[in-house]
């Protein structure tokens, strides 16, 4: 098949929902890819609790980590069908880490935000050895990913459960579309986050302080999925406690192409890659 005719497939995918497929058209690249990709690394003991590393081919001085939280409402997903998001990000240079955790139904919050603790712990202690500088770890999350990211960053308990202080250990977040102070009105995401009295737990605005790392949100102005509400609230305890938080809207994007831009697919695509790995890079 010529490369036209898989970009309007996997566009058709997209459009329809066939995440499958569409999962198979942005990892295309990875097939042909020269990245250095280490798989199936247990962070812990459960079944779920692997993680992948992408490096770049060559060797070279330490280089900044991102570790990508994928999304899924907190109930699917899989590390290997974002691929292209490793290899999007080692071409600009950084190493990237992508973990799986468990979900719903097999556990309930915090679990899944404790698993990402732990993968983030084990970034923090091994990462070197993988050519990544433990001193610039970013968190890179979308939806229920970015959630989980700016939970790890507000609300500190999770970490120093762990031995680790967050605010030694991240160096900034980056979320895209996340769902980061919002009250579950559908009855899954009920069951996933109860009981109400502990709603406020699993908002991440409850925790800011003004200490936290760096923050970008990024948003698409078509999005359904995530009320524009989330961002809003967040930035407004940022600034009210005198943090460093940084937003951009796209027009026209909706909550998932916001995370298909950092594939291969389509055009005149927002150049999410870029606004990430820039604020990632300034932030010192």
């Amino acid at each position: 098949m010529k490369v036209r005719g898989i970009f309007l497939l996997a566009m058709a995918c997209l459009l329809a929902g066939c995440l499958k497929l569409s999962f198979a058209a942005a990892n295309l690249p990875a097939l042909f890819s020269n990245t250095k990709t280490a798989k199936d690394i247990f962070y812990g003991s459960a079944p779920l609790q692997k993680l992948d590393i992408y490096t770049p081919k060559t060797d070279g001085p330490p280089r900044d980590v991102i570790v990508f939280l994928y999304g899924g409402r907190w109930e699917t997903g899989n590390r290997e069908d974002y691929r292209f998001v490793g290899e999007t990000f080692v071409d600009r240079g950084f190493v990237v880490v992508i973990p799986d955790y468990r979900k719903f139904p097999s556990v309930r919050f915090p679990v899944f935000v404790e698993d990402a603790a732990q993968s983030l712990a084990w970034v923090h202690d091994n990462i070197a050895r993988y050519g990544g500088n433990p001193a610039r770890i970013h968190i890179l999350g979308h939806s229920a990913g970015a959630h989980i990211g700016s939970l790890l960053v507000a609300d500190r308990h999770y970490l120093k459960a762990l031995g680790k202080d967050a605010d030694t250990v991240v160096k900034s977040f980056a979320g895209l579309a996340g769902p980061y102070s919002f009250t579950p009105d559908e009855p899954d995401l009920q069951a996933i986050f109860a009981p109400p009295e502990n709603y406020a737990a699993m908002q991440a605005d409850t925790f800011i302080n003004g200490r936290e790392a760096p923050m970008l949100l990024l948003y698409g102005s078509a999005d359904t999925l995530v009320k524009r509400s989330n961002l809003d609230k967040m930035v407004a305890a940022i600034n009210a406690k005198g943090g460093h938080v940084e937003t951009k809207i796209y027009d026209g994007v909706d909550h998932m192409w916001i995370v298909g831009a950092l594939t291969w697919l389509g055009h005149n695509k927002p150049d999410v890659a870029a606004d990430v790995a820039r604020f990632f890079g300034s932030v010192r």
